[in-house]
């Protein structure tokens, strides 16, 4: 057995958190005789991060971030949509990271002919997603939602009108005109999220919306959670701290799908994740070398590694005042925990001891140069930033 003593949890309390085998067996109470012991310098213990949409496995950098779960996107190579791959992605990050692989929702993820859920959920699958792109095909979404509900799936979706976005790396408004960008407008969308819950709402399916980063699409999710709806959706640091400013230099590392928003509608992401309309923060990890980076704007990939910064720039949202630490973790861990129905993400006894202890101060600069992940294409490059991971604890073993 092993008791965390001198920690602080998420709650504000200062507790011991006792470990029997995987589990968390009791939280408080004195230390039993004969336990190891880990003092923890007086800092946080939380649960690790859940990361809900991940586009790589990339051990190192979830390490260094704290993630012990994350869900792994479809658009790999080729598509998880066939068990044996599915089955092949759940192992990928064994023994140290759990990988939770999506379904592709559609063969080759072509959006045409709906791929085999149930065959995929039995080798491992935890949800289905659509991938990069929108289901052009009202018909063929609607099949997805009703497929996937009948085997208990969420459906994780992309929120972008594809016949308003194609060729589009910008949001239209007056970076992307000074800069001459192909753009799209910002309603794209909510036209998409639109279109999706109402087909949620007929066929009964719970749906996630990976990222929402409009005042339009958090208004559709405010009224789809009043009716009931089990809807919810997530966002990523780089919309919550960054606006389409940050594409004002041509810097590629800020091409992102979806693309950076205006300041207004970065200003609604905030005080949607203070209302809790927002559900999940989640990195969006894309690392992208340089093949796909140092190009013209127009013809580079989106995407940006997020992993490594996850933590540390959610962290401002407490230091702001936005949110408390309780309600972060709820947004790191418990709730992308929930929305793929994983036995974990708290801190409770009998919960697995998934567990990372932090210091919320320390400081670092992000130095893309020098970051664990793949390749280091972050826009929050040399920003100075604090909070760091010290430890991480997988299932009750510490993972170096």
């Amino acid at each position: 057995m092993k008791a965390f003593t001198n920690i602080r949890l998420p709650d504000g309390r200062a507790a011991n958190v006792l470990i029997d085998g995987e589990r968390i067996a009791g939280i408080g109470g004195d230390l039993p005789a004969g336990a190891e012991v880990i003092d923890g310098g007086g800092k946080l213990l939380a649960p690790g991060i859940v990361d809900l949409g991940v586009f790589r496995v990339d051990a190192p950098a979830f390490r260094f971030g704290g993630i012990v779960r994350a869900a792994l996107m479809p658009d790999q190579s080729p598509p998880l949509d066939d068990p044996g791959l599915i089955q092949r992605a759940a192992y990928s990050g064994k023994p140290d990271i759990w990988v939770h692989p999506l379904a592709a929702a559609t063969r080759g993820l072509k959006g045409e002919e709906l791929a085999e859920f149930g065959l995929m959920k039995a080798a491992g699958a935890k949800a289905v997603a659509t991938g990069r792109h929108w289901i052009p095909d009202s018909g063929v979404m609607l099949r997805v939602l009703s497929y996937a509900s009948a085997f208990g799936l969420t459906v994780v979706a992309h929120a972008e009108d594809g016949g308003l976005t194609a060729n589009a790396v910008a949001t239209a408004g007056e970076t992307a005109t000074r800069l001459g960008l192909p753009a799209a407008p910002a309603v794209a969308e909510a036209m998409a999220i639109a279109r999706d819950i109402a087909l949620a709402d007929i066929s009964g399916a719970r749906i996630h919306f990976r990222q929402v980063t409009t005042r339009a699409g958090f208004d559709l999710i405010r009224a789809a959670k009043a009716k009931g709806l089990p809807v919810t959706c997530g966002i990523t640091p780089v919309h919550l701290f960054l606006s389409d400013m940050a594409v004002s230099d041509f810097r590629t590392f800020a091409h992102l799908s979806p693309p950076l928003q205006s300041e207004a509608d970065r200003q609604a992401a905030i005080e949607a994740v203070r209302d809790g309309t927002i559900d999940v923060i989640a990195s969006g990890h894309d690392p992208r070398g340089p093949e796909d980076k140092r190009l013209p704007f127009a013809d580079s990939a989106p995407g940006a590694a997020g992993a490594e910064t996850l933590l540390a720039l959610s962290l401002n949202l407490v230091r702001d005042g936005v949110i408390g630490l309780e309600r972060l973790f709820e947004l790191l861990a418990t709730n992308p925990s929930r929305i793929l129905g994983l036995d974990g993400g708290t801190l409770a006894p009998g919960a697995p001891a998934d567990l990372i202890l932090v210091d919320q101060d320390a400081p670092w600069r992000v130095d893309s140069d020098k970051m664990r992940a793949a390749a280091g294409n972050t826009p929050f490059d040399k920003l100075p930033v604090q909070g760091r991971v010290l430890r991480l604890f997988k299932g009750g073993r510490e993972i170096a």
